[in-house]
């Protein structure tokens, strides 16, 4: 803090300093840059003019009866609802709560902004950029809202305003502040395992997905409580309310029909919740391991009453151009011996060896061969 002497002697007190000479507990002098002589029974306390010093109320009121003391400071007082924001050399600096508060003038210039904190709303004169440093961010509530968000402000639980993407700032003090956040882009909710049974009694599992974006926030967030809960229930109710009223046969025909009812169902409930839905679907249906092997049968039995069916339909076909050859045969003498020759020509592929035999020409004896 500073020197202090007890015996009659002789101080020196430099530039931007300041002596306070006390006796018997009492203020007696102030003594700026210079040398001095302390009398018996005087005592100095030295004080860097440069640096902050905070009184006691009882000292400060002490220092305060004197005039050159008075004349050296900065006297600034602040209330309850107030802080005084300082400035040396033009440069912010330091933040002054309640109470009275001395500041040695020194060789800087001071300037004191006081701001009145019971409002939570911040003055627009105040540079947006002092609320970033740490003498101001201890007195401040920050919010910030994204890009894709949007959220709801409340001022001692009373639903004040919504508030756009971009951060905002308020006073700290007893006024209670609420942000209440959305995400406002499209988003994917998924509801699995759901066992459900058809019209016809078949016990299936079913995954269904459901893309939605928040459309109303208010009534999202304000008129209701925990919708994302409330959307789930009713597009898992919605859906067991589709699949009951459809045959198990009508269910695997047209799966794609789900959805479309789904919609319809959930149209006016949604809305309600502040969400619109932008798409829907079932992402897959499993079967019981009984339903299974059964509907692996069916299929079986599908596919090969379709080979029998192309079989059936190859031989006719076969049958039928056989029939029509013929035909075309009996009234045609050349027809026929062509056809005869082509038979007799793979009759012949087949053939490894022939063996002649005799003395006969060898055309006739093939002859003999392949013509009766």
């Amino acid at each position: 803090m500073g020197l202090t002497s007890e015996n009659m002697k002789r101080v020196t007190i430099n530039t931007n300093y300041v002596g306070l000479v006390f006796k018997k507990g009492k203020l007696k002098n102030v003594l700026t840059a210079g040398t001095y002589w302390l009398g018996f029974g005087e005592s100095m306390t030295l004080y860097d003019m440069a640096k902050e010093y905070y009184y006691s109320v009882a000292e400060l009121d002490i220092l305060l009866e004197n005039a050159d003391f008075v004349n050296l400071i900065h006297l600034v007082s602040v209330a309850d609802n107030e802080l005084a924001l300082v400035y040396q050399n033009k440069n912010f600096k330091s933040v002054l709560t309640a109470g009275r508060h001395a500041i040695w003038k020194g060789l800087s210039e001071y300037n004191f902004v006081k701001v009145n904190i019971s409002n939570i709303n911040i003055d627009e004169a105040i540079d947006k950029n002092l609320l970033d440093k740490a003498p101001l961010l201890n007195y401040i509530r920050a919010y910030k809202v994204e890009s894709f968000e949007k959220a709801l402000l409340f001022i001692d639980g009373k639903f004040e305003n919504v508030l756009e993407a971009g951060n905002y700032v308020y006073w700290k003090n007893s006024t209670t502040i609420q942000v209440l956040k959305t995400d406002m882009r499209q988003l994917n909710m998924e509801i699995i395992g759901q066992e459900i049974l058809t019209k016809d009694k078949a016990q299936l599992r079913v995954n269904f997905s459901t893309q939605y974006r928040v459309d109303d926030i208010i009534k999202a967030l304000l008129e209701n409580k925990e919708f994302e809960k409330q959307l789930y229930i009713t597009m898992q109710l919605a859906l067991r309310e589709c699949i009951g009223l459809m045959t198990f046969d009508e269910l695997m025909e047209s799966k794609e029909k789900i959805a479309e009812m789904v919609m319809d169902i959930t149209l006016d409930k949604v809305e309600n919740l502040g969400v619109k839905l932008t798409n829907c679907g079932v992402k897959d249906i499993v079967l019981p391991g009984d339903v299974k092997e059964i509907m692996n049968q069916v299929l079986v039995a599908e596919k090969r009453a379709q080979a029998n069916i192309i079989t059936r339909r190859e031989e006719t076909a076969s049958t039928r151009s056989l029939l029509n050859t013929a035909k075309l045969m009996e009234d045609n003498n050349m027809l026929y011996k062509l056809k005869e020759m082509e038979y007799v020509e793979k009759i012949a592929e087949k053939i490894n060896n022939i063996s002649l035999s005799g003395s006969g020409q060898i055309v006739d004896q093939l002859k003999q061969i392949f013509v009766k």
